[in-house]
């Protein structure tokens, strides 16, 4: 599985035509997507930065103007006119301080300039309408009050009439020669407003965001470039719509899927797979040593070549496990690894096989019958009745034999399957012997102990040419306890209990599963298996069913 291929294959059915890419750019495209997100932090950023700048420039305006006010106010306040006109005030639009502060407001560019007597009372002003009121001298900005009338220099901001514009402003005393207060000064120079101010700043805004624009586009651009690269070429609702289709897959599939990169690291488990190999939700990211996994089934897991039918080793199930190299321009990257809880379908096969066997073992027998009949018949017209003596004694041997076994065995089905393994044994050479006794069972143990029974008598046949083999049965506590002995060489392996999770068999390919659906059998329904060996001296496995199954065993259904 080459995904490198496969992403161009994607790629080239996904992406659209030269001629419709601009036309799409924008919220679809991750260029356009890219460049969106960009100039958003763009114009974010002028924003601030014009706030910024208004505030300074309003900032910088108010110190400029404060100092150029209060220096005309002063020049004013210490003109010789000005104090020989307030020494002897005159209220009047013709007076001749009035001459004075027109021409102080015309030099020094201000907006106005007020001058007033010793109670405050405007003598002139360049708003006419003024004349007569009583100078303010409230800070309009909420500062602290103008103390001229104290005789003493006041700078801040001041509204000549209530609904007047803001200004800042520089009020200052008049004094006479002999320090005595003949009068004030005030000038005020209005603040611009705020598109005004932002007016002047607008060529350098302008200028940023042009620059920002161009480096956004190309920056996205290449941005979108790098990455559709690294993603095959992909667009994000792409990717999107590919992983919530692998999700869906996932999802769907009845068999386990896992895949783990080159350093052994999960990187996709479905939840067939988790359940499987005992796996915990959080996974994926985890390496299989930390997952706790067996050295043994890691080695299924991974590896350079395939594994075709792998049988993992697992207490409660028999998994199989079908694993291919993940490569990338020749390279393995990883693998993955199909996984199928085989249980049930071996216990079927050994259930169909058991059935097979028992139908096979009836037509032969009904056919050695009618043989058997046809011998008989033929004595006895030839005479020979002392022949059919001996030989319906000989049947009568056999038919006991039979006896013996349905006698100890209640259950119709396990007592189906031992008269035709003990035929099978006759015919190797071997003699299956059943001891103790068990009588009727449901049908679902029934099932349970044809499989048990099945598979340990077959591993018994399959390692001898001769010698014996004896199935105990009893039920002593309510459990049905199983004993399997045989005279052959023993287990080999080491410890032997080994025997139930290998996978493996000596007797070829594709076997070894039958001691490992005892085991799950068994551990499924609750109970237990065990073996004991000494080389040389044959073999002893024991097998505990309990007549209830486990909640577990019923939802699963092993065997049925």
């Amino acid at each position: 599985m080459n995904l490198a291929g496969r992403g161009a294959r994607l790629q080239g059915v996904t992406d659209p035509p030269a001629t419709r890419r601009w036309s799409r750019i924008g919220r679809r495209t991750l260029a356009g997507q890219a460049l969106a997100l960009q100039l958003g932090v763009v114009a974010l950023v002028l924003v601030a930065v014009a706030a910024v700048s208004v505030t300074q420039s309003l900032a910088a305006f108010t110190r400029t103007e404060s100092r150029r006010v209060l220096a005309v106010a002063e020049d004013v306040a210490v003109d010789g006119v000005v104090r020989q006109a307030l020494a002897a005030p005159t209220v009047s639009p013709r007076n001749p301080v009035t001459a004075v502060a027109d021409g102080a407001r015309a030099v020094s560019g201000t907006t106005a300039v007020v001058v007033a007597d010793a109670d405050l009372v405007v003598v002139t002003a360049t708003d006419l309408a003024l004349v007569g009121t009583t100078l303010p001298t409230a800070d309009a900005d909420g500062g602290d009050p103008s103390r001229v009338a104290e005789g003493r220099s006041w700078t801040g901001y001041l509204r000549l009439t209530p609904d007047g514009p803001l200004a800042v402003a520089a009020q200052v005393p008049v004094l006479a020669a002999d320090g005595r207060r003949l009068g004030a000064v005030a000038v005020t120079s209005n603040l611009p407003d705020v598109l005004t101010r932002l007016a002047a700043s607008a060529p350098d805004l302008l200028t940023y965001l042009g620059l920002a624009t161009a480096l956004g586009v190309v920056g996205s651009l290449l941005l979108a470039r790098r990455v559709k690269r690294q993603t095959l070429g992909l667009e994000p609702r792409e990717i999107t719509a590919l992983v919530q289709q692998r999700e869906a897959m996932l999802l769907g599939i009845r068999e386990g899927v896992l895949g783990v990169d080159a350093d052994g690291r999960v990187v996709l488990v479905n939840d067939t797979a988790r359940r499987l190999l005992g796996l915990p939700e959080r996974a994926v990211g985890r390496t299989l040593a930390e997952l706790g996994l067996d050295p043994e089934v890691r080695a299924v897991l991974t590896g350079p070549d395939r594994a075709e039918d792998a049988v993992i080793p697992r207490a409660d199930a028999v998994v199989v496990a079908n694993r291919r190299p993940f490569l990338v321009d020749g390279t393995v990257r990883g693998w993955v690894t199909t996984l199928r809880d085989r249980t049930e379908l071996a216990a079927l096969q050994r259930e169909l096989g058991t059935t097979r066997g028992t139908t096979e073992t009836l037509r032969a027998q009904a056919h050695e019958f009618s043989n058997r009949l046809h011998t008989i018949s033929g004595l006895i017209e030839i005479g020979e009745y002392d022949e059919v003596v001996r030989y319906v004694g000989t049947l009568q041997g056999s038919a006991e034999d039979d006896a013996a076994v349905t006698g100890r065995v209640g259950d119709p089905s396990l007592a189906a399957l031992l008269v035709a393994k003990a035929r099978l044994a006759r015919e190797r050479g071997v003699v299956l012997e059943v001891t103790g006794s068990l009588g009727r069972v449901s049908d679902d143990l029934s099932a349970d102990l044809v499989t048990v029974v099945g598979n340990l008598v077959d591993n018994a046949l399959d390692v001898l040419s001769g010698g014996t083999v004896t199935v105990d049965l009893a039920d002593p506590d309510g459990d049905v306890h199983v004993a399997v002995r045989d005279t052959g060489p023993g287990v080999s392996t080491e410890p032997p209990d080994a025997v139930f999770g290998r996978g493996v068999s000596t007797k070829g390919d594709g076997r070894g599963i039958g001691l490992a659906l005892v085991r799950a059998v068994c551990v499924r329904r609750g109970g237990e298996v065990a073996v004991a060996s000494r080389p040389g001296e044959g073999a002893v496995f024991t097998a505990r069913l309990p007549r209830e199954r486990t909640a577990d065993d019923r939802r699963v259904g092993v065997g049925r």
